[in-house]
């Protein structure tokens, strides 16, 4: 059996489509999984074991380019796929595996894609809460119930990894390591505030922790901000933008511990199985909760949130500025005893 993975445009969402992907090799002996994938999230599902190769989607955010669709097409026909599994609910994802001649099409009926999905499953939110069972309901035929519990995501980091990862930045691994992620590229109501992580910084950093912040070029500002507001003693080292995803993946994975507001950084660090604090304040973790038994999820659960929004409605964003940075280090510390 050849299969082709239509992955997500986001890292968060492609780290919890990987409970599908554990799932079809469970289901189906002698799979060949492949994975058509944007180009930003592809070096998180190369390390995924259960992917054999990654095919590169040159297409942006909502483009829907439709003859250089058609020419990925005509490539991925030659391979003689036997399924394709289209993870995005919208139109144009289904269209490659369409042109393709795929001739089983499995996905949610999405943006009335009948015709090009040919094996339709229509979502119950009710029954799949979560967007990670969403992924593994398209293991199992269409109206069956889900299996639970869904496999939880598991990515890999070799030690000869990390230290090539090391080696390539010039950095030296300390002994603690606390790594914070403090963009969310939804917008600011994600984002717990910098003076917050400066505080926590500050406070790890008498625990004899040396902290580094992971993030993308977008959150470079953000990183200095936070280093802008911490002690002149012992301050966090800004790598956002700095390293390449992969990298960011090896450096997460060498980690004592994480801390991270709802981001596809914080997915990437509960599948490689760091000591997780996962903070938030718009947005749900009945959703997209991190699938490790390591994170502890810290939320005010104010009447307020979540509201799902870009930016605070109200103007306050209570949800995260009244998140005590004291609370943060005691849960930090929890988890990396534990």
């Amino acid at each position: 059996m050849k299969a082709l993975i239509v992955a997500p445009s986001w890292i968060g969402d492609t780290v919890l489509a990987q409970a599908l992907f554990i799932r079809l090799h469970e289901r189906i002996p002698g799979l060949q999984l492949d994975a058509l994938a944007p180009r930003w999230v592809a070096p998180v599902i190369e390390r995924m074991p259960e992917i054999a190769q990654v095919v590169d989607s040159p297409f942006a955010h909502g483009e829907l380019s439709l003859k250089a669709r058609q020419r990925v097409a005509r490539q991925l026909a030659q391979r003689g796929y036997q399924r394709a599994y289209v993870l995005p609910n919208s139109l144009k994802s289904a269209l490659i595996p369409f042109f393709a001649d795929i001739p089983e099409r499995i996905g949610f009926v999405g943006e009335s894609r009948y015709g090009l999905i040919n094996r339709r499953h229509t979502l119950n939110k009710a029954l799949l809460p979560q967007m990670a069972e969403r992924f593994a309901q398209l293991a199992e035929a269409p109206g069956a119930p889900l299996v639970r519990p869904i496999p939880q995501p598991r990515l890999r980091s070799s030690s000869e990894q990390r230290t090539n990862t090391l080696s390539a930045l010039g950095v030296a691994l300390p002994e603690k390591l606390a790594v914070f992620c403090p963009g969310a590229e939804f917008g600011p109501a994600k984002r717990w505030p910098t003076r917050h992580f400066a505080a926590l910084a500050d406070s790890l950093a008498k625990a004899g922790y040396a902290v580094w912040l992971l993030g993308s070029a977008k959150d470079r500002a953000i990183g200095e901000h936070i280093v802008d507001q911490a002690q002149p003693a012992n301050l966090p080292l800004n790598l956002c933008g700095a390293t390449s995803l992969t990298e960011a993946i090896d450096l997460l994975a060498a980690a004592s511990f994480v801390v991270c507001n709802d981001s596809g950084l914080m997915h990437v660090a509960a599948a490689l199985g760091r000591p997780l604090i996962a903070l938030y304040g718009s947005s749900s973790p009945g959703f997209t909760p991190p699938l490790s038994e390591k994170a502890r999820i810290l939320s005010l659960e104010l009447d307020c949130s979540p509201c799902f929004k870009r930016e605070c409605p109200l103007g306050h964003l209570d949800c995260l500025n009244k998140l005590d940075p004291q609370r943060v280090r005691d849960a930090c510390l929890t988890r990396a005893l534990a």
